[in-house]
């Protein structure tokens, strides 16, 4: 019995998290595409703690529904897009027929790459995570490979933000001028 309700609320979560991706992209208001987004990401984070991953899942939730979505905002108010038929860049229904045609090859490439891919894990790789765990923490099973392994593209990423907000605050300041 408890086994038919985690699979129902795991399913129930991923089908809200993908309606709520995809109300996200076809939204016109950026702050309802926003709102859909910060919907989305405590969808995921719901499926990371029952996949027993609470740290991540907790990430999730403080980090992208917290932190991202409250810089996107500050972006969107600081822009001033106003009403959505002015932000409205694409006319006709060919940009639209050509996005969905690319998402549906991404996907098949995506499935194409797993394919093979989808096994699971063996009794050793079990056996040497919980050892990590054991030794570091759970906190620092993520936290070591982020700032060994990683730390080059942790670095680039905290750049690209740092860039964004500038470009933001510049584009804000001509439309004020």
């Amino acid at each position: 019995m408890a086994n038919f309700f985690y699979s129902f609320h795991f399913y129930l979560f991923g089908i809200l998290a993908l309606a709520s991706s995809l109300a996200f992209v076809t939204r016109k208001s950026p702050v309802a595409a926003a709102l859909w987004l910060v919907n989305t990401m405590f969808c995921l984070a719901v499926l990371y703690i029952m996949l027993d991953a609470q740290f991540i899942g907790i990430i999730q939730i403080l980090v992208y529904a917290g932190a991202i979505m409250v810089v996107f905002l500050f972006v969107v108010m600081l822009l001033n897009l106003g009403h959505p038929k002015e932000i409205s860049d694409a006319r006709g229904k060919l940009p639209s027929i050509v996005a969905g045609a690319l998402g549906v090859i991404m996907l098949a490439l995506i499935g194409v790459t797993l394919r093979g891919r989808m096994e699971a894990p063996s009794a050793v790789t079990e056996r040497v995570m919980s050892a990590q765990v054991e030794r570091v923490g759970a906190i620092g099973a993520v936290a070591e490979p982020l700032f060994r392994e990683y730390l080059l593209a942790f670095e680039v990423t905290s750049l690209v933000l740092l860039v964004a907000m500038i470009g933001a605050v510049v584009l804000g300041r001509r439309r004020a001028a």
